[in-house]
């Protein structure tokens, strides 16, 4: 076999429009209540955070959801509907897929994230262990359209969404995600991991972890706010907080002024009162039938899933 023959492709369709970003995040400090977008912590930084925060004991989803693949990976296998192409959404270091190569009998491995270099990085490293795979990346905010390029090929595919990230959109986008992800799948399916409703305890020590990793995670938001829209946020003024709001079943992120501030930026600025909010993530908690009814109400079918011993985590599986 010619390895150098299947060196990744790397298709960059979304690019940063650093006036674009800009725009969103001073109109988020202008709302009322004020917000950040999640999708701004992964800076280099946030991204390292957050990958020491899937280690803490507080921290279960990361675990739990690799512990049901681990267990149940075969069992999946065998209700996959028929599929020529692994879409990957939001693939990072692409690890979580790479596990269900085997099982699922991969034969085309399409990895989607916004940030295509290190994409570009990722793969090549999963080349050398999987060189017979053909694979490409693709440079794409799927959060806003989820329309794949050609190279992805014609057939079915299998969309894998692991992590309970659909867990950051309300119900109502989720569900537009979700339609969205179905025309993509081409007639073959989605497997997607989805944190469930637990005890409150349980949840927001998982959020606001005793180290302090988790808030400082949070605050590291406002140091990327800095760098890309000239906000001068001190990361001292500022205060993690995270609870679970039981009447939105979701976990909310918020930073809370420890101070009166005023912050500023090229052309605006504004004063948060001490005990005033930047709300800057939801992380919504589903109930197993809730869930399924949304696959339903998108249009899939033939709904699976499997859920860890205590029912804190499910995986489900649903065709186009």
């Amino acid at each position: 076999m010619n390895h150098a023959a299947m060196k990744p492709r790397l298709i960059q369709l979304d690019r940063a429009d650093p006036g674009a970003i800009r725009d969103e995040l001073l109109r988020g400090l202008r709302d009322d209540p004020a917000a950040i977008p999640p999708k701004y912590f992964y800076d280099a930084l946030g991204a390292r955070l957050f990958a020491a925060i899937t280690e803490l004991p507080e921290y279960y989803p990361t675990r739990t959801e690799a512990a049901i693949f681990a267990r149940h990976a075969d069992a999946m296998a065998r209700l996959l509907p028929a599929f020529e192409a692994l879409v990957d959404l939001g693939a990072g270091n692409c690890e979580k897929a790479a596990r269900l190569f085997a099982p699922f009998g991969v034969r085309r491995y399409v990895a989607v994230d916004i940030a295509v270099d290190y994409l570009g990085e990722s793969l090549d490293i999963l080349r050398r262990q999987h060189p017979q795979l053909d694979m490409l990346g693709v440079g794409l905010d799927f959060s806003a359209h989820l329309a794949l390029p050609a190279e992805a090929g014609a057939g079915p595919r299998l969309l894998f969404y692991p992590g309970s990230s659909i867990g950051n959109f309300t119900p109502a986008a989720a569900l537009a995600f979700l339609r969205r992800a179905r025309a993509a799948a081409q007639g073959g399916g989605l497997l997607i991991g989805v944190d469930l409703v637990k005890p409150v305890a349980v949840l927001e020590a998982a959020y606001a972890d005793p180290l302090g990793v988790t808030a400082a995670f949070n605050r590291n938001v406002l140091a990327h706010v800095r760098r890309v829209a000239g906000a001068d946020f001190s990361l001292a003024d500022w205060g993690h907080v995270a609870f679970y709001n039981a009447g939105e079943s979701r976990i909310e992120m918020h930073l809370e002024a420890v101070r009166d501030v005023a912050v500023r930026w090229p052309g605006g600025e504004r004063r948060f009162a001490a005990g005033e909010r930047i709300h800057t993530e939801n992380s919504y908690k589903w109930r197993v039938a809730d869930f399924a009814a949304l696959l339903v109400e998108a249009g899939f079918r033939d709904l699976h899933h499997w859920t860890d011993d205590k029912g804190w985590f499910g995986v489900f599986l649903a065709r186009a």
